[in-house]
């Protein structure tokens, strides 16, 4: 049986979001209950808080048991099944977004490691509590519960028990963390590629192989959704204009922002405002 699950309506695509979550839930069930095989189109995890089970991927088999996070990315079928005399606990969580893989890279998941060890189970627990708490709020429900996904998310970098055992991964993960929070605190200004890489003491070349071996996209992609995604946030402020908009997220350029925006989003500014207010 479920303990709880809800589920989370909004039209905005994960593509314009940092992190879209579309449901969650705990599942307290008897041994042998089993999902799959099927594919999503989001990425799902699920965290064993009590049994064991078999996770199956790409047609291997993985053990699994309390205390591991498990994840499953898009696009690839998958199946689960707790073992037939073990009771499973599990939390569950699915969302999707711009910086959904930067996040659980940080983790440690990778595209070859999607099971992880995490002792924060208490921690863990009591994010998803506050999901099931923000959903009872009707009028600020859907950011306490980002929020809550934020901090789940978070609880998992943080007691993940992976191990980076190379050198190189150290400071590949280095790079890109500083990185990241540069362009978090500089992306308001006409700030370049190669004004990072010179931030970091990198060639602009091997920064950029970097940061897309790590992130999935290159880094001027990761700018460009990280403008676009606060300028539509900005939108739903009447009060400032198109311009206004525009050079708030760095592009003093109103045509260019305007084309650039149309390009990623499929859509003009002017048109995005309408549909949201």
């Amino acid at each position: 049986m479920f303990s709880f699950e809800y589920s989370i309506s909004n039209h905005i695509p994960a593509s314009s979001m940092d992190m879209k979550m579309y449901y969650c839930g705990t599942q307290d069930c008897e041994g042998n209950k089993a999902w799959g095989p099927a594919l999503l189109d989001h990425y799902k995890i699920f965290y064993i808080h009590k049994g064991s089970g078999l996770f199956r991927m790409d047609n291997r088999d993985y053990e699994i048991k309390e205390g591991q996070c498990v994840l499953i990315p898009p696009n690839v079928i998958t199946y689960y099944k707790a073992n037939e005399k073990d009771k499973w606990l599990y939390d569950f969580v699915a969302f999707n977004g711009v910086n959904a893989k930067g996040y659980l890279m940080r983790a440690g998941f990778s595209d070859s490691n999607f099971i992880i060890e995490c002792k924060g189970g208490e921690i863990i627990r009591n994010a998803f509590n506050q999901m099931l708490e923000g959903s009872k709020n009707k009028i600020s429900g859907d950011m306490k519960i980002l929020g809550s996904l934020y901090n789940f998310l978070g609880s998992v970098i943080e007691y993940s028990c992976h191990e980076e055992n190379e050198d190189k991964n150290k400071v590949s993960n280095s790079y890109i963390k500083k990185a990241i929070d540069f362009i978090e605190v500089n992306h308001c200004r006409d700030v370049k590629i190669a004004e990072i890489a010179t931030y970091l003491g990198i060639n602009r070349k091997y920064f950029s192989k970097l940061f897309k071996d790590a992130v999935g996209i290159p880094p001027q992609n990761y700018l460009i959704n990280l403008r676009l995604n606060k300028s539509c946030e900005l939108m739903k402020n009447k009060i400032l204009s198109i311009g206004e908009i525009a050079r708030s997220v760095g592009y003093e350029d109103q045509l260019l922002f305007s084309r650039v925006f149309k390009k990623f989003k499929g859509i003009s500014p002017n048109n995005y405002r309408k549909d949201i207010i």
